[in-house]
């Protein structure tokens, strides 16, 4: 990696292109669950921090171009090739056709979606809280297609096939990083 991008300038990039604050916490839930499973892959968890808090970069205001916009966002702004890959990865078969390759683009595919219904899940509960969320709550609603619809399934379990992962271990790791950052990400609820 030539030119690790400093979190504040991430945030500061990530805001200039998304204003919608339920975009923003999205952002910030998928930068938590990366950093999480890059401190578990011995990484620096940073990088794969900043490379979840981007990778919807111009989902709100290019939703036509998703992923080729930030790609020239960011390549404006000389960002480095890592963030771009990982970011582009996160839409592969979907909108790009960059394939996932290594341990932290794998990740932030598997686990783009399935914040989006652990987060879900969690508003749904009566403690509205990641921090007493388990397993087979989620599970449950990963089988219940009509829940959360707009929850791609397949991509989720695509992302463990990647990952020789389990769901369940996926689901868990992805709970963990969010329980982290519970606060922030406006998880901690009633307890």
């Amino acid at each position: 990696m030539e030119k690790k991008l400093a979190r504040e300038d991430a945030w500061a990039l990530l805001t200039e292109y998304t204003k919608t604050p339920a975009l923003q916490k999205h952002a910030l839930m998928v930068e938590a669950v990366m950093e999480h499973f890059g401190r578990l892959a011995g990484e620096d968890e940073e990088v794969w921090g900043v490379a979840g808090l981007l990778h919807d970069l111009d989902y709100e205001m290019y939703p036509e171009e998703h992923c080729k916009k930030a790609e020239e966002i960011m390549r404006e702004r000389g960002i480095d090739e890592t963030y771009i890959r990982a970011m582009s990865c996160h839409g592969y078969g979907l909108c790009t056709q960059t394939k996932p390759e290594n341990q932290m683009e794998k990740t932030l595919f598997a686990i783009d979606e399935l914040t989006g219904l652990i987060h879900a899940v969690c508003i749904m509960r009566p403690s509205k809280s990641v921090l007493d969320l388990e397993v087979k709550s989620v599970k449950k609603k990963f089988k219940d297609k009509r829940f959360a619809a707009g929850v791609d399934r397949d991509v989720i379990r695509q992302g463990c096939e990647m990952l020789g992962m389990e769901l369940d271990e996926l689901i868990q790791e992805t709970i963990e990083g969010m329980k982290e950052k519970a606060e922030a990400i406006g998880l901690k609820g009633d307890l």
